[in-house]
């Protein structure tokens, strides 16, 4: 990948939510959701079937029980990428920014080629991202999504000027979702553009396939 994609994609997204809008995601209003963003659900349901899909990938790996231990807590990056997505493609949209399937599979595109094929694309997005393979596509969403926004912003993400102009508009969007999580998965921070209990700041957000992920919930 090109040194800007690669720059752009160790980017991923400010007081935590004081007076959240909705109240407990874990309570009789919001029964079986991980957490309600921009008033849509996201279930439990939904985070533990991304978790499962990881988990049945990673037993057929022949670092199996390596992989399971370091994605200790898998439920809750789930969650928060879930999250992440929403904050991302709300920022985007409010800086005109969309993003085309074309796009996003030039990208697969690329990465497959530089991993070797399809087969050795998935092992990384497995070991690296714990991204299963059909979830590879949403995850290189934001590879694309996220120098756009920049570019719209007039940001260079290769900069701590940039970044910092980038995150500012990932936090408004982040407090215009008034995100409310179930206190079992912790809970949202606007500023640091993450969950309290997974900590995968935005800056490190969206990793270079090469790179590890964060440890986090």
């Amino acid at each position: 990948m090109h040194r800007r994609r690669r720059t752009a994609l160790a980017l991923s997204a400010a007081t935590l939510v004081a007076a959240p809008l909705l109240t407990a995601c874990g309570n009789e209003a919001h029964p079986g959701a991980a957490a309600v963003v921009g008033g849509d659900r996201i279930d439990v349901a939904t985070v533990q079937r991304q978790a499962s899909d990881v988990r049945s990938a990673q037993q057929t790996s022949a670092r199996s029980e390596d992989l399971v231990k370091e994605s200790g807590q898998l439920n809750r990056a789930k969650l928060h990428g879930l999250i992440f997505a929403r904050v991302l493609d709300r920022a985007a949209k409010d800086a005109g920014v969309s993003v085309s399937r074309k796009e996003i599979q030039q990208v697969r595109a690329a990465a497959t080629a530089q991993y070797g094929g399809d087969t050795g694309l998935k092992a990384v997005m497995l070991e690296q991202r714990w991204v299963a393979a059909g979830q590879i596509e949403d995850d290189l969403r934001k590879e694309v999504q996220l120098p756009k926004l920049a570019q719209a912003l007039g940001a260079d993400l290769q900069t701590p000027a940039g970044q910092q102009v980038v995150g500012k508009a990932l936090t408004e969007a982040s407090k215009a979702l008034h995100i409310d999580v179930n206190p079992r998965y912790g809970s949202w921070d606007d500023q640091k553009i993450q969950l309290s209990t997974y900590k995968a700041p935005w800056i490190s957000q969206v990793t270079p396939v090469q790179g590890q992920p964060e440890a986090g919930a």
